[in-house]
């Protein structure tokens, strides 16, 4: 159903600097829905109630005081539970890591509270991201706001939730092969994964450090715009945050792309895409060539590799980065037989979830003596040649559009018994990570099954460091559309 006056971060930051809501009115409101709505679709781990309303207070008394408000002051925020923030359980969905609360904020929290974001709370995700679907959480899966029994997609499934369901207007996740994007696609709102090193991972828990970016949740293309301006720039507390000054927004209003050439890989269209996909994608094709785009065909020859190129890629990092979770240092702690081996097996059995295990050890694999080059080194190779496929592409097009998941949301439990079928969610979304390219998804039709609108979500990708391009072409299709002004019967008002 349409909403018809949905308010997204910008708006509800004028609202309050100008005193149409008081921040207290709009924290308390978002607070309210976490814990009922929320509560229902399992998107929130923790709410932060006290802390967050002394924060909203606050705004009100500096805006009555007369003093400078920050551009995101009274807007509530969402975070992933892999996000260390003082005052936050982060305990990346896992019970190796129940009840650990970070003793530092991460620098992009950092970021959005001196914008005056006011944090509410902890959402739900894929144990330590790993996932497609959310249901590898172990405090049980979150929901999708648009059909109670369909994943939100993963890792970052509450916090896209917590957005499409309206209780929140932006919420930072991670996208490691598509754990924003994919999401954002099959709850029907925009997510962006930067540039790889545009944003400061400091402070994001990691699962494999060559891929992981922090990223963005919206209902507009102007919130993602200012959320890139507030949280880039170089961070000296992470030696992968590229050394730039932050992105500013262009402040252009066109909704016109003449000359814009959007490559269009036939590998992205494949014969196995679900038909109402195909569809919704040739219909945003045939709108951006209305607002002066011209589409050219380009060839990302080895698509295919993708995926066994992402699981050995990830599954070596998150072997190498999950080894510092051992009983001794963090969270819980079994004794098992006495002995130390003993209590870091036994705390890691009873602390990992199946899937975490399953990837530490195909990473242990991977990197072992006596297959290091014949697994590793080869994916290396192979991702090389996925970002020389993008370089190619870029050198006919400025723009790659297709598909950002091959299918709408599935039904939760439809696709746990085989991983690999799980996997190929990110067939689409895997390359732009592996190339650490920018890459976003944003709402571009629906898909009818059994009486229930099931989102779909088209995706753009542009050079290293054009991040502002992928973000103008998203604007004029936003102008041009109204599928992103369309919202779930289970949204809060």
């Amino acid at each position: 159903m349409s909403h018809p006056n949905p308010i997204d971060a910008v708006e509800t930051a004028r609202a309050v600097a100008a005193g149409e809501l008081s921040a207290e009115q709009v924290v308390t409101r978002a607070l309210n829905a976490a814990r009922d709505l929320g509560g229902r679709l399992n998107l929130f781990l923790s709410l932060d109630r006290e802390r967050a309303l002394d924060r909203a207070r606050a705004v009100d008394s500096a805006r009555a005081a007369g003093r400078a408000l920050g551009p995101l002051a009274g807007v509530p925020v969402a975070l992933k539970a892999n996000m260390c923030a003082e005052g936050f359980e982060s305990n990346c969905a896992s019970r190796i890591l129940a009840g650990y609360h970070a003793p530092y904020t991460a620098t992009f929290v950092m970021r959005l509270l001196d914008a005056g974001a006011i944090p509410i709370g902890v959402t739900n995700m894929d144990e330590f991201a790993m996932g497609s679907s959310g249901e590898n959480s172990a405090f049980g899966p979150a929901k999708n706001p648009w059909d109670e029994a369909r994943t939100p997609g993963g890792s970052s499934s509450g916090a896209a939730g917590a957005v499409a369901a309206g209780i929140v207007p932006i919420a930072l996740g991670s996208d490691t092969g598509g754990s924003v994007r994919q999401p954002a696609a099959l709850c029907g709102i925009l997510g962006l994964k930067p540039t790889y090193g545009r944003i400061s991972r400091y402070g994001l828990i990691a699962f494999a450090s060559s891929l992981d970016q922090v990223s963005p949740f919206a209902r507009s293309v102007r919130d993602l715009e200012l959320l890139l301006e507030l949280l880039s720039g170089a961070d000296p507390l992470d030696s992968t945050s590229l050394p730039l000054a932050p992105l500013g927004r262009s402040g252009e209003e066109g909704a016109r792309l003449d000359g814009l050439r959007i490559g269009v890989p036939a590998q992205y269209m494949p014969a196995g895409l679900d038909p109402r996909v195909r569809t919704a994608i040739e219909a945003s094709l045939a709108t951006f060539e209305s607002l002066g785009a011209k589409l050219v065909e380009v060839s990302l020859p080895h698509t295919d590799a993708a995926i066994p190129c992402y699981y050995v890629v990830a599954t070596a990092e998150a072997s190498s980065n999950l080894a510092r979770f051992e009983g001794v240092r963090y969270g819980m702690r079994e004794l098992g037989d006495g002995s130390l081996q003993g209590m870091m097996a036994a705390t890691r059995a009873a602390g990992f979830g199946p899937e975490v295990k399953r990837r530490i050890l195909l990473g242990t694999y991977v990197l072992s003596s006596g297959y290091y080059a014949a697994w590793y080194g080869q994916a290396l190779k192979v991702r090389r040649l996925l970002r020389r496929d993008f370089d190619r592409a870029f050198e006919q097009c400025d723009v790659i559009a297709g598909p950002t998941s091959p299918t709408p949301a599935f039904r939760l439990g439809a696709k746990t018994a085989d991983p690999v079928a799980m996997y190929l969610n990110d067939i689409l979304t895997a390359p732009a990570s592996l190339a650490g390219l920018p890459a976003l998804s944003l709402p571009c039709g629906f898909a009818e099954e059994s009486g229930t609108r099931l989102p779909l979500g088209l995706q753009l990708i542009a050079p290293p460091l054009e991040d502002a391009r992928v973000l103008r072409a998203a604007r004029a299709f936003e102008s041009a559309t109204d599928f992103h002004t369309q919202h779930p019967a289970l949204f809060a008002s």
